[in-house]
């Protein structure tokens, strides 16, 4: 019940069980956490099929002295498997 408060489906609309995969990835931005996490769906993207949802699961970043360097985002990316 928890799962379904986030958007995911039970059903493929035309009855049965759907079946949704996750995969974490981490996105790297020299600009912003969203960016980060905006070019980790582009990398997703350019493989998977049937994108339905993105969760952010954690930020960070890489410094160097008192300014920020890098900025990573892990996602969890979930897709609806073709069958």
């Amino acid at each position: 019940m928890g799962r379904r408060s986030r958007g995911w489906p039970r059903t493929n609309g035309g009855g049965g069980v759907a079946v949704i995969k996750s995969i974490d990835l981490v996105g790297v931005s020299t600009e912003s956490w969203r960016d980060a996490a905006q070019a980790a769906l582009a990398e997703a993207a350019k493989t998977l099929r049937g994108i339905e949802g993105m969760e952010v699961l954690e930020t960070s970043a890489v410094v160097d002295g008192d300014k920020i360097k890098e900025y990573h985002t892990h996602v969890r990316i979930r897709f609806r498997l073709d069958r």
